[in-house]
């Protein structure tokens, strides 16, 4: 799990194995196999130290985690990770949160049944944010909605598409 135990090069499209049967990209590391240490846990039970560099955490150490589904692009709800919450998500195949009201982890659907079996994992340019793609199984809100969005639209100016916009640049 998590490539623990083993280096990952560029050479192995530096896949992180999240089950035996699914592996989530992260682009721009050389080596995944060296654990964050800690006084407490096994290096097995640590996010790996490549991947805990490139998060820009907030200051109650939390990532926001976009989840969206894997097949359609369906933005389904945003939640919030800690290392350990993300090492969860790595490891186990399932989505792991951690939760800023309870102050607790919770894992999506075991309680609803709504699962979100993880498909792939990506951090953004800056590390504030991860994409975590998902397969989900039935409803993503807490509300009984397949998405938290549904339903939840605010009124805004559309603007022009992009290839009719002649002030849209190639690049930001």
């Amino acid at each position: 799990m998590l490539g623990l135990g083993r280096s990952v090069c560029a050479a192995d499209v530096n896949a992180v194995e999240t089950s035996p049967r699914q592996t989530t990209r992260l682009e721009g590391m050389s080596s995944l196999s060296n654990p964050v240490p800690s006084a407490a846990g096994t290096e097995e039970d640590q996010l790996p130290a490549a991947v805990a560099r490139l998060l820009k955490r907030d200051a109650a150490g939390l990532v926001a985690a976009i989840i969206q589904q894997h097949d359609t692009n369906e933005v389904l709800m945003l939640g919030w990770m800690d290392d350990e919450a993300l090492r969860r998500t790595l490891s186990t195949g399932r989505v792991t949160f951690y939760s800023r009201s309870r102050q607790e982890y919770w894992r999506k659907g075991d309680t609803s049944g709504h699962v979100q079996w993880v498909k792939s994992v990506a951090l953004d340019c800056d590390g504030d944010a991860l994409l975590v793609r998902v397969d989900q199984v039935g409803a993503a809100c807490h509300t009984g909605t397949r998405t938290c969005f549904d339903g939840r639209w605010i009124a805004a100016v559309a603007g022009p598409a992009a290839e009719e916009n002649p002030t849209a640049k190639e690049s930001n």
